[in-house]
């Protein structure tokens, strides 16, 4: 029996396409109440660099799961817009290590309680106890990290 298009609970039953659709509302709700100028991944990394300043480029990329071109354009964006600054590794003059700025910090504390409201919104229709195994239930999908 084909799938009947428009139809969302037909394919309710593939993981990929659940998971999709949840990315998307995910962004619209991060559009409407956090930023349009900063992604979630931006906060990941301002999150990331407060609690560990001068990690190198490398480094941030890992935690973050994203390849070398990605985090390149990503530290580039942010330098330019003053939220990060990039400084030669002094144990490593091929590598840069990144700290937030005066504004990165600024913008972080300004975004964090936007970025809870976008979990409590994402998550509402669920229970305290439904969110942990939500989230735990999802990182079963990814790739271990090492």
């Amino acid at each position: 029996m084909p799938i009947k298009q428009n139809d969302p609970k037909a394919l309710a039953k593939f993981t990929g396409s659940l998971v999709r659709r949840a990315q998307q509302r995910h962004v619209a709700i991060w559009l409407s109440e956090v930023s349009a100028e900063i992604t979630s991944v931006q906060y990941a990394a301002l999150e990331i660099l407060q609690a560990t300043p001068g990690v190198n480029q490398r480094q941030l990329g890992d935690e973050l799961d994203v390849d070398r071109s990605t985090i390149a354009d990503l530290v580039a964006r942010m330098v330019r817009n003053g939220l990060i600054e990039r400084t030669d590794d002094p144990d490593d003059k091929r590598s840069y290590v990144l700290y937030l700025t005066a504004d990165g910090k600024k913008q972080l504390a300004l975004l964090r309680p936007r970025v809870e409201e976008v979990e409590r919104v994402l998550t509402a229709a669920l229970t305290a106890r439904e969110s942990r195994e939500l989230r735990r239930l999802l990182s079963a999908l990814l790739p271990p990290q090492v």
